[in-house]
């Protein structure tokens, strides 16, 4: 592994003109890659080239790769302490940084890498600390607990990623997001990835990046989700109704349903199984060993419908979502963006359904205004299923 940090290099078109060990292009082709994405062909080149980056990009887009290539290229095999620090705000989105890395890292030998969230036992991370990792995925609250616990030293980190730092600091992880920053030293490269740009994202790249290179990533048509938008009009005790009419028309084998409340959740999740339905679902009071063995589940295709709060709503990268439906509308405009980014992704068409109450409209012209405010990357289509006498069913958005 050689640390090209030189010069700044043009965007390339392809993954052979980013100057990548052929460790790393092995298994980039294994992963089944041709062309990197708009953000992946901005971003490896100044990472290489060892420049602070603030970098805005909708979902969906490859990021984990656009900052995962740089990072296990810069690794020095022989140097068994921690050089390279991933940040990310929840525990499901440090687990699947961690398996992308690990298949970028498919045929480095001698690479390491931990993932240490809350919710699994402090124990089985010592061990894996022990065993010297020279890459940590980390979410900010238990990276704090093992360095006050003298379990992890960063004094040898050479690059830090913020990977939804929006969502991070907007968690209220700000000082402990800083605490850590400066447990590195004062030269490592920051790179910060967002959806959206923040107050706290601005004051952490004013305070600690050193004249960072600013990348914003609008969706191309190459990189866009074909996501078709639907409301359906509804009254609250006729919501299952119309969940049922969804997912008995069969049209999609995998889909995503979100809920507000960990109640919602628990009673939708038991209502489906009565009615015959494979189902299964996530919430904060799910134990984090239960939510692994259900999104491992659900991304093999063990079974067809996730039910989630909206601890699934950013970061769970499942490529083959074909819809997903908001039982209850979410109570950030944001949420709403992160929702429906489950599906259409990887190239492929997606659809989501929202089911919309009287009382829940006023909530969904917000969403719409916000999304119309925005360069967003998603497309509307006609309406695609019908009433028995021919009329719409779905008010296309």
């Amino acid at each position: 592994m050689s640390d090209s940090r030189n010069n700044l290099p043009e965007i390339p078109a392809t993954f052979a003109e980013m100057d990548l060990s052929d460790e790393i292009l092995r298994a980039i082709e294994d992963m089944g890659f041709t062309v990197p994405s708009t953000v992946q062909a901005k971003t490896i080149p100044l990472m290489m080239s060892g420049a602070d980056i603030n970098a805005i990009a909708p979902t969906g887009t490859g990021k984990t790769c656009a900052f995962g290539i740089p990072m296990l290229e810069y690794v020095q095999l022989k140097d068994h302490r921690v050089q390279e620090i991933v940040l990310a705000p929840t525990r499901e989105l440090a687990l699947q940084i961690g398996d992308e890395l690990t298949k970028l890292a498919k045929y480095i030998k001698g690479v390491r890498i931990a993932v240490l969230y809350g919710g699994q036992p402090i124990s089985k991370q010592i061990s894996a600390l022990k065993r010297q990792p020279q890459v940590i995925v980390a979410t900010p609250g238990r990276l704090l607990d093992h360095m006050n616990r003298g379990n992890i030293h960063l004094d040898a980190v050479h690059t830090m990623v913020l990977d939804e730092a929006d969502e991070m600091l907007n968690m209220g992880f700000v000082k402990d997001v800083t605490r850590i920053i400066e447990a590195t030293p004062s030269d490592r490269q920051l790179v910060l990835f967002s959806a959206t740009t923040n107050q706290d994202v601005l004051t952490i790249a004013w305070k600690f990046q050193h004249e960072p290179m600013e990348i914003t990533v609008e969706a191309t048509k190459e990189d866009r989700p074909q996501i078709a938008q639907y409301v359906i009009a509804t009254e609250r005790d006729k919501k299952i109704d119309h969940l049922l009419y969804l997912l008995d028309a069969d049209v999609y084998q995998r889909m995503m349903i979100f809920c507000n409340t960990k109640f919602m959740t628990d009673k939708l999740t038991s209502r489906l199984k009565k009615e015959g339905y494979s189902a299964e679902c996530i919430h904060g009071d799910v134990k984090q060993s239960q939510r692994n063995v259900v999104m491992n589940d659900f991304r093999r295709g063990k079974f067809p419908i996730l039910i989630a709060t909206d601890v699934a709503a950013r970061g769970i990268d499942v490529d083959d979502v074909e819809a997903v439906i908001n039982f209850d509308l979410p109570s950030e405009n944001e949420y709403y963006l992160h929702r429906i980014g489950r599906t259409g992704r990887a190239h492929k068409h997606g659809v989501s359904f929202s089911l919309v109450t009287f009382q829940e409209s006023v909530r969904m012209d917000e969403i719409l205004k916000y999304m119309i405010a925005r360069p967003l990357p998603l497309h509307f289509e006609e309406d695609v299923l019908r009433n028995e006498d021919g009329t719409p069913f779905f008010e296309n958005i």
